[in-house]
């Protein structure tokens, strides 16, 4: 089927914003432009993308199946024309990461900082999701790389790895679990008091569930959450026993809280830079990453 690839584009431009009349302003045509592309498509393609009333306009089912084809597409293409456009100076160019609040917090500021120090002009733009949700950024090509948790069974094969930080889950409580201090708990103990957990579907949430499973045991959090930070807090309050990374802890915050040491070893885990193999990234997506690795 030979379709022209332009109806593709207003096609994805009215998907994203769900408004002929918007989607008309960013391609620089006219309404009625943008209204007799779709209906050439549709008609092409004999099936109704939109359902359109006077209030809104929403994607029909084939519409939102075709939508996932298109919008890696899309970002692709987006991605090249940036990289093309950047100097081999590095004196302009955009970067888009994916990856957890709590990893840009604890682990990326620095980097932030200090590559922008270096180039100044290069814009960063990041977005927070949850590392498994950051995979799927990655799939649909809305971002250059992303740095998760490692493992994150969402990884695929055509996907690269870049292992590059060790750090272990710790149990954290405050003053009202002091009978735990200095003694080594199992875990079939820890699961008599209050625990404080991420939310479900994240890497974390799936290890520590597979570590109490492997035991024979269930894990029922009293609290699920979805910000590490507030984790930390609700521990300092003494709710109950929270599960963080050790790279949240320091000094000050264990003024408040202290580490509760458990009998079983709590394997390693690691963070990861990953990539598509099949697509090249910008200079300055490669510059970053070489400040992190090396």
């Amino acid at each position: 089927m030979n379709i022209n690839l332009e109806l593709y584009k207003v096609f994805y431009y009215v998907a994203t914003t769900l408004s002929f009349s918007e989607a008309s302003t960013k391609l620089f045509i006219s309404q009625s432009a943008v209204s007799q592309s779709i209906k050439t498509l549709e008609k092409n393609l004999n099936t109704t993308l939109f359902n359109r009333n006077t209030k809104r306009v929403t994607l029909t089912h084939e519409g939102s199946l075709l939508l996932q084809h298109i919008e890696p597409a899309i970002n692709l293409i987006h991605n090249g024309e940036n990289n093309i456009m950047e100097t081999r100076s590095l004196n302009q160019g955009k970067i888009h990461i994916g990856a957890s609040d709590t990893i840009c917090k604890y682990i990326l500021l620095p980097y932030f900082k200090k590559f922008h120090s270096v180039y100044p002009n290069i814009h960063l733009q990041v977005t927070n999701r949850t590392s498994i949700k950051c995979v799927d950024l990655l799939k649909q090509g809305s971002v250059d790389f992303i740095v998760t948790n490692l493992p994150n069974k969402n990884i695929g094969s055509s996907m690269e790895v870049r292992e590059f930080y060790k750090f272990s889950d710790i149990f954290i409580g405050g003053n009202d679990f002091e009978e735990l201090k200095g003694k080594r708990v199992s875990l079939k103990e820890l699961i008599k008091y209050p625990l404080l957990m991420l939310e479900k579907n994240t890497t974390t949430s799936q290890y520590i569930n597979g570590v109490f499973e492997s035991k024979g045991l269930v894990l029922s959090p009293e609290i699920e959450l979805t910000s590490i930070d507030l984790l930390v807090e609700l521990a300092k309050i003494n709710l109950g026993i929270s599960l963080v990374p050790d790279y949240c802890m320091d000094e000050e915050l264990l003024k408040d809280v202290f580490e509760i040491k458990t009998r079983e070893v709590l394997n390693e885990r690691s963070l990861g830079i990953v990539s598509k193999k099949n697509i090249p990234l910008s200079i300055a997506g490669r510059k970053f990453i070489d400040f992190i690795l090396e």
